[in-house]
């Protein structure tokens, strides 16, 4: 029986790795580039988590989610964040009917994928209400529970440059993001073939290649693969070695950090190791993916001190020292 579970758990990977490598195909005939991000926004989703999504404007986050959305068969909102935005315009309000009885009526969280784009121009009482929904997966209003459509994932971005009038999210929520994914700038021939296919009558189907249940039976799947010990152990490490002034800190981190990362990186770690060697066809992590992994979980969970700002040595920097 054990043995005939076995099987079917190693034919799911597989299947997850197809599925995965047909995704990424399909998102290619439309989005040019970007590799890197969108393995790490397919990961995050297959891992149930949600992702943070750090760029200059104009490098398409708004077309590459709304089509990652179309490629999963997923439904999409986009809210456009600003200061005068309410809570209410994400979670909706009771209204009265024309019976005049109170009626909830849903506001745009309440679909698969949602993309908050620039999360940061809004005070902490929206944003708040945004975490609590993503932790959650239900909101609440005028008492009663609204459970959110499944499978639920939300893409926020953040425009890394203009940070006059905006609202910095704290570190405690920023930690609900499993990944901090850095676009930047396309290569100059990734460039031509952007303009060229923007700039012509070129349109492009897109195939559904996976649905939402299919998704949520990878999140389970992802959970069950196996991890050895000292690859676990490795990833427990890594996150305990960013803490600094405690017993496993590495020099650098005591040098150049004030925060280190909690253990819902170690979480984080795992998991997103366990799906990236899935869809590399293994049946198990190994170091090397937690490694994969272990710059987007980080970058936003650990903070500089004013000498690491001094010298001009960046996360990524110590990350990459810490590794």
């Amino acid at each position: 029986m054990a043995e005939t579970q076995n099987n079917s758990d190693v034919a799911a990977v597989d299947a997850l790795s197809a599925s995965f490598k047909n995704i990424k195909s399909e998102i290619a005939k439309v989005i040019v580039g970007q590799s890197d991000v969108v393995e790490k926004v397919l990961i995050s989703i297959f891992c149930d988590g949600h992702s943070l999504l750090v760029g200059v404007p104009g490098l398409a986050k708004t077309l590459l989610i709304n089509t990652i959305a179309d490629v999963m068969d997923l439904s999409f909102k986009r809210i456009q964040f600003t200061p005068d935005l309410m809570p209410s315009d994400i979670t909706g309000a009771e209204l009265i009917d024309e019976n005049r009885k109170f009626v909830f009526a849903k506001g745009p969280i309440f679909a698969n994928i949602i993309l908050a784009d620039e999360i940061n121009r809004t005070p902490p009482k929206t944003q708040a209400a945004l975490l609590e929904a993503m932790q959650e997966r239900k909101v609440t209003s005028g008492g009663t529970e609204h459970k959110l459509d499944l499978p639920f994932f939300v893409l926020a971005t953040q425009n890394p440059i203009e940070q006059e009038g905006t609202y910095p999210l704290p570190e405690a929520q920023l930690d609900r993001f499993m990944f901090n994914i850095e676009l930047d700038y396309p290569s100059f021939q990734e460039e031509v073939d952007i303009v060229n296919n923007t700039t012509s009558n070129r349109e492009v189907k897109l195939d559904k290649i996976i649905s939402g249940d299919e998704i949520r039976k990878y999140q389970q799947l992802i959970r069950k693969i196996p991890i050895a010990p000292n690859v676990l152990e490795y990833a427990v490490g890594l996150a305990t070695k960013t803490r600094p002034n405690t017993s496993g800190a590495a020099e650098v981190v005591n040098n150049y950090l004030s925060w280190g990362a909690g253990p819902r990186a170690s979480q984080y770690l795992v998991l997103g190791a366990k799906c990236h060697a899935a869809i590399n066809n293994k049946y198990s992590p190994d170091i090397e993916d937690v490694k994969a992994v272990a710059h987007s979980i980080l970058r936003h969970r650990i903070v500089k001190n004013y000498k690491a700002e001094a010298e001009g040595i960046s996360i990524n920097d110590i990350i990459e020292r810490i590794l």
